[in-house]
């Protein structure tokens, strides 16, 4: 790991060696220099060797067996999934259903629908309400509860009502991919592209990773060798990928408007590359190498996606729900003090810089506590009919490349340090806004209609 250098151990043999540390460090930065290939790369031989060497001392390998037609369809399947002709198509297909039909559709669009006006809307809602207004005659305290930003009417709801079905869907959704052998192959068929923004495909995983919670993926930016490549995975995250629950929210919000749906990715796909591109030319470091082991395509097992699923919401639903309540209760406070209506005033100037309503100011005060937070907030105003398509897609745009949120910002800072991490976190804000207002701009001066 310190030929690798981990900056986990790197951190323990500072802590433990002291003053030899210097000694050390260039030791092996002489052992890394003058090797014919990437270092890593022969390390990875290294260990293949010696496994295989063990192997041959403890396995005999018979007569073998004939190969079955599944598993001939298998590994032409496989094939396909690693070539730009065929594997882009096949890519296309998986998002098309896996994240557009199933995430944004189902999860964001029917299961949320039904939680939130059948069984919040039509059953829970109404006789809590009754009960917190008998229970706590002091209208201040109702707020806290039943209020517009109450703890019930807002924290649960959203955790719950919305939040929940699309990262369960995008979860389910994930699981199966990781199951079938899909992600190794996703890694062999983008590599050539990333490499272009100083990444390779090994780094589709925290990316991917992402789309699930921003959070969790830049604690896994960790499996990228280079400090160069985490520090540009880190960008990426905080920049251009969205959270499960704020993509699937979008999708549902613009499935309505085909038009401002490919205007959006069309954006925020522009951002990562050129964000990603200008970052690799920017920043000095080892180029990437790539290599990585290719496992048996396979039908995905039912116990497997259901265990994974299930560890997945629960790790999620126990940081989420938390930051919700914790939301509410400062929301309230801020109400109390004078200081939630003075962020908003704040943050007004900027809606209207946007072409955007004043209260959408709210969505975005919401995302810096999370992504998904600021999401479901969209997704009230978009219901109380304050967004025109125009203002919807501008909204999306911005908040997609927004700010992270506080739990990612903070891992960020453990991760990448503070300088580093207050650097992302300037730079995102200044080009999510400068970003939005540039498609303001173009939608006002072009005159399109969505």
């Amino acid at each position: 790991l310190l030929l690798q250098e981990d900056e986990e151990i790197w951190r323990l043999a500072k802590a433990k060696e002291g003053s030899r540390f210097p000694l050390l460090r260039d030791l092996f930065r002489q052992l890394r220099q003058g090797q014919p290939a990437p270092f890593s790369y022969l390390l990875s031989l290294e260990r293949q060797r010696l496994a295989q060497r063990l192997l041959q001392q403890v396995v005999q390998t018979g007569r073998p067996r004939r190969r079955s037609r599944g598993g001939a369809w298998a590994e032409t399947l496989s094939r396909l999934t690693m070539r730009p002709l065929t594997g882009i198509p096949i890519l296309l297909l998986v998002l098309y259903f896996g994240l557009y039909q199933f995430v944004g559709v189902f999860g964001a669009g029917t299961a949320v629908d039904f939680l939130e006006e059948v069984v919040f809307g039509r059953y829970l809602l109404p006789p809590v309400t009754r009960l917190v207004q008998v229970l706590l005659p002091w209208p201040i305290w109702q707020q806290l509860f039943i209020g517009e930003y109450g703890i019930i009417t807002l924290g649960v709801r959203y955790a719950l009502a919305i939040i929940l079905p699309i990262v369960g869907t995008f979860f389910l959704f994930f699981s199966l991919l990781e199951d079938s052998g899909y992600f190794p192959r996703l890694a062999m068929l983008v590599d050539g592209l990333f490499k272009k923004i100083g990444l390779n495909g090994r780094a589709v995983i925290p990316l991917v990773l992402g789309f699930g919670c921003d959070t969790m993926a830049t604690i896994t930016t960790r499996i990228l060798e280079t400090r160069r490549e985490r520090v540009i995975a880190t960008l990426l995250l905080a920049l251009a990928i969205p959270c499960s629950a704020q993509l699937g929210v979008i999708l549902a919000l613009l499935s309505a408007h085909p038009a401002a749906l490919a205007v959006w990715a069309s954006v925020v796909a522009f951002v990562f590359l050129l964000v990603g591109y200008l970052s690799a030319q920017v920043l000095p470091g080892e180029r990437p190498s790539f290599y990585m082991e290719i496992p048996p395509l396979r039908v995905p097992a039912l116990e497997n996606v259901l265990t994974k699923t299930a560890a997945r919401m629960q790790w999620y639903f126990l940081e989420v729900f938390p930051i919700f309540i914790l939301a509410s209760v400062l929301i309230w406070l801020g109400q109390l003090t004078g200081l939630f209506p003075l962020l908003i005033r704040l943050v007004e100037p900027v809606m209207r810089l946007l072409g955007l309503p004043p209260q959408a100011a709210v969505a975005f005060l919401f995302g810096f506590f999370r992504r998904d937070y600021g999401a479901a907030g969209l997704f009230d105003l978009h219901k109380a009919g304050a967004l025109t398509p125009a203002q919807l897609l501008v909204a999306s745009v911005t908040l997609t490349l927004f700010v992270p949120c506080i739990a990612q910002f903070s891992v960020m800072v453990r991760e990448r340090g503070a300088k580093t991490a207050l650097a992302i976190f300037l730079f995102v804000l200044l080009l999510a806004v400068g970003t939005g207002y540039a498609v303001h701009l173009l939608l006002e001066y072009s005159g399109v209609s969505l």
